[in-house]
């Protein structure tokens, strides 16, 4: 992973002078990924953007361009927005401030090794709590108290150890958005992403304390999608307004952890890989969810696909993963 490429798009999107603007895929291109497309029977819409403007739709089933859509783990994507959003306002101090100096209380039966999980470990995956996802997810959602059955959970590394993808790890910052403002992680995703990017976000479910679910089962459509991955492009600023705090995309996309499955890198809700020689920031969800920028392309990609069960795999990912390198391959 080429970091440096990516700390070089932040700064250049920080400049006041006009970089050179990429060129946008061609009407071919366009074509093309719409024959692509059609052959992915699960996938519904593709919606691609460049230079902050919409310049293609793609529409095949489910819910149009404009409708919600459950994202499911993309949702730790916007989530991670929500919580740079909240540093920007006052809310949360820093990435560095203890999980635990914003929960109203933890568990007595906790480990003591919670009190070292930080902000930033949760916004990496690498809590080092065991996962509540994959074969224990169902227990967990069945429990009675998500955030004390995630707390409780055994250390199966340090934190700030290996990446362990956690859908309770993202649940955690959820209940320490919401105990850290007295406001829902919806009420603060409305008021800190929706508002400033004109966007609607719907209500998604809640845990049985009336958490909103952490990093899975958002509803947000292509075209929110695409703002989101705009304000990213744009290091953290739209319409001239400062959402993400100076410094945020950077270090969203570095990585600090690995995907034990693709090998690609993880930071800060993001997933960073190559692409046609180019270095992307991506996002990524159950059934083929997916939110790709470019930054040097000026192009920022959402996909959706039916998010039911059963889950088409890791090899459906890798189409859609083809479908921008056909993009980004246009001369």
């Amino acid at each position: 992973m080429k970091t440096t490429a990516f700390m070089l798009a932040c700064a250049i999107s920080a400049l006041t002078v006009t970089p050179v603007l990429a060129s946008a895929p061609s009407s071919e291109a366009l074509q093309a990924l719409d024959r692509q497309a059609r052959t992915l029977d699960r996938l519904h819409t593709v919606v691609v953007a460049h230079d902050g403007t919409i310049i293609h739709e793609h529409h095949q089933g489910g819910p149009g361009v404009s409708e919600p859509a459950n994202v499911k783990s993309l949702s730790k994507t916007v989530l991670a927005a929500v919580t740079g959003a909240a540093i920007e306002s006052g809310i949360i101090e820093s990435v560095d401030q203890p999980l635990v100096a914003l929960l109203d209380s933890v568990p007595s039966s906790a480990d003591r090794r919670v009190n070292d999980i930080t902000v930033a470990h949760l916004l990496a995956q690498q809590a080092g709590l065991e996962r509540t996802s994959g074969s224990n997810y169902g227990a967990w959602v069945a429990s009675a108290h998500w955030v004390n059955d995630a707390l409780t959970r055994p250390f199966v590394d340090r934190p700030g150890g290996r990446m362990l993808y956690s859908t309770g790890t993202s649940h955690l910052l959820s209940a320490a958005l919401t105990q850290a403002s007295g406001e829902s992680t919806l009420a603060l995703a409305q008021r800190l992403l929706g508002e400033p990017l004109g966007i609607a976000i719907p209500p998604w479910p809640q845990d049985p304390q009336g958490i909103y679910f952490g990093g899975n089962d958002m509803q947000l459509s292509p075209r929110a999608l695409i703002a989101i991955g705009e304000l990213y492009r744009n290091d953290g600023r739209t319409d001239g307004q400062r959402v993400l705090p100076e410094g945020w995309v950077e270090a969203s996309w570095t990585p600090r952890g690995q995907s034990p499955w693709t090998g690609d890198g993880y930071g800060f809700g993001w997933f960073m890989t190559t692409l046609a020689g180019e270095d992307v920031a991506y996002g990524r969800g159950y059934g083929g969810q997916a939110l790709y920028v470019i930054p040097e392309r000026d192009m920022t990609v959402v996909i959706t696909s039916d998010p039911t069960p059963p889950s088409p795999g890791g090899q459906f990912q890798q189409w859609l993963n083809e479908l921008v390198v056909g993009l980004l391959e246009d001369e």
